[in-house]
């Protein structure tokens, strides 16, 4: 279970990020540069879902994994971010890396 919420979380975390950073970088210039609202209508209606779904998996992580409150926080903040999703990412897997070298090293 601890796995499954941790790979889930991570998963919603880069699909999240992904759909902001279609939205703001391309959605966005194609609405107000080429004249194409339906755009926006689209990619930001799909947005909205995986970050609702995000934030769920964010709880459920929070909840199943026992992580720092920090990534809580953080991990709802960087939803806002362009590319901060991809920085919470890498850094999430240092933490679980940790994680496994403190657990190895305890019982040895």
């Amino acid at each position: 279970m601890l796995k499954h919420a941790f790979n889930q979380f991570r998963f919603m975390g880069i699909l999240d990020g992904t759909s902001l950073v279609v939205l703001l970088f391309i959605a966005m210039p194609l609405k107000y540069i080429w004249n194409l609202p339906e755009v926006v209508s689209v990619v930001g209606a799909l947005h909205g879902g995986i970050f609702t779904i995000y934030c769920v998996a964010i709880i459920y992580a929070t909840i199943f994994v026992k992580w720092p409150f920090r990534f809580t926080i953080g991990g709802f903040l960087v939803a806002f971010i362009p590319f901060g999703n991809f920085v919470l990412d890498s850094r999430l897997k240092k933490w679980k890396q940790q994680q496994l070298t403190t657990t190895v090293a305890t019982y040895n």
